[in-house]
């Protein structure tokens, strides 16, 4: 039987050992801190299958100069890091002219189709579907303005088959009470779901590969040598064989790439978010604040608030001012919320510069796999990745055109 190491206990890694298990073939799961220890158990729990269009466009380099400019703002680069990131802005400029975008929006929807076709039928397979909402999601705008700058994006959605409404503030209040009059306009997608809780949904699927005999340890992944005839993992403990290797270990993985001799410009978007008790407010779904670069979810542990993006690396302490100045947002935004009571916290978002992940083999050998880098969109492409993957590594063609996806194409 072709035994098969995935390195990361993410969402992302431990989605693919299960549909490798479905292939028939025996995986074991490598992960520095096990299952269910970074961004993707304290994520906002959507599968946002309605964004199509890439983070890198002409749009965020609007935005960007006036978000700069508040450290607690949407987006903030701290000084000590501003020169290492350089090189990574430099190709994030780059992707965003007008073809870079059109080409991402073009490999990302054909992603989603695939994640939003798999998404069901694997959330069945590993007996989490119950787990699964369909509430939604409410993009309020605060003026005339900001609303009509919004529609270009309305626009492409609309050409790919997207389904959204606009509101006008007093339909707004009727799908979600309670929302501050700042609010003048609002776009609903009822295409955009959710998960009940990422935690819960990752210790599930944690049981659930354990249960058809897989195994998860914890090691730190050190490196990664192909031998004649499969590949060795190096960790800070033993050394582990196995026939193929599927590389998923989030904002770590491009260190593990570098062993290889792959340099790929992978870097971490730190989120921030507070999760209040349930019942802090009365929310009927998710809702985006775009201008403000965060969300408010309901789960089953509680109410969220996060978001935003510091381009901080992996090393700096996590500064929880942001998460701080969110939840005082949201309070303004949603008057009604109570924000007492809340537990904090930073993960670190695997993200590449043209907005879409590196999915494909290693240039160095044929028997390693990457899966890394959905920035926002880890959850909701888990099962589209996995898929892809499984299909690698069965030699199958994967059911969407990998060459946008090429870990090589920096």
């Amino acid at each position: 039987m072709t035994r098969i190491v995935v390195i990361g206990a993410g969402v992302i890694g431990l989605s693919t050992a299960l549909m490798a298990q479905a292939r028939g073939l025996s995986v074991t799961v490598v992960d520095r801190e096990g299952p269910a220890a970074g961004a993707s158990a304290g994520n906002a729990g959507a599968f946002a299958f309605t964004d199509i269009l890439p983070l890198a466009s002409p749009g965020i380099l609007k935005k960007a100069p006036k978000w700069l400019l508040d450290p607690l703002g949407p987006l903030t680069i701290p000084p000590a890091y501003a020169l290492r990131i350089a090189p990574w802005l430099y190709r994030f400029w780059r992707a965003c002219s007008p073809r870079a975008v059109a080409a991402s929006t073009t490999a990302q929807t054909a992603l989603m189709d695939l994640s939003k076709a798999e998404l069901e039928p694997f959330l069945a397979a590993t007996g989490t579907l119950p787990m699964l909402r369909k509430d939604g999601n409410l993009q309020v705008y605060e003026g005339e303005a900001e609303f009509r700058a919004s529609l270009p994006g309305w626009r492409a959605r609309d050409a790919h088959g997207i389904e959204f409404r606009h509101l006008t503030a007093e339909e707004m209040q009727g799908l979600q009470p309670g929302l501050a009059p700042r609010f003048t306009h609002g776009t609903f997608t009822p295409g955009w779901y959710s998960i009940a809780d990422p935690l819960e949904h990752m210790l599930a699927l944690a049981a659930r590969f354990r249960a058809q005999g897989g195994e998860i340890l914890r090691a730190e992944v050190t490196g990664l040598e192909p031998q004649e005839r499969g590949v060795c993992i190096r960790t800070k403990g033993e050394l582990l064989l196995a026939d193929k290797v599927v590389l998923a270990a989030g904002a770590f993985s491009h260190r593990i790439a570098a062993t290889l001799g792959e340099r790929i410009p992978l870097e971490t978007e730190r989120g921030y978010n507070t999760t209040l008790p349930p019942g802090a407010v009365d929310l009927r779904c998710q809702i985006t604040f775009g201008g403000h670069g965060f969300v408010i979810t309901r789960l089953s542990s509680g109410i969220r608030v996060g978001g935003a993006v510091e381009l901080g690396g992996l090393s700096l302490p996590p500064n929880y001012r942001r998460s701080d100045a969110m939840l005082q947002k949201a309070k303004a935004f949603l008057p009604d919320l109570t924000t007492e009571g809340g537990t904090r916290w930073m993960g670190f978002r695997p993200s590449l510069p043209d907005s879409l992940p590196a999915i494909g083999r290693s240039r160095v050998s044929p028997q390693i796999v990457y899966a890394f880098g959905h920035g926002h969109l880890g959850l909701t492409q888990c099962a589209g990745t996995a898929r892809i993957v499984a299909d690698l590594l069965t030699d199958r063609t994967p059911p969407v055109d990998l060459a946008s996806f090429s870990p090589q194409r920096f």
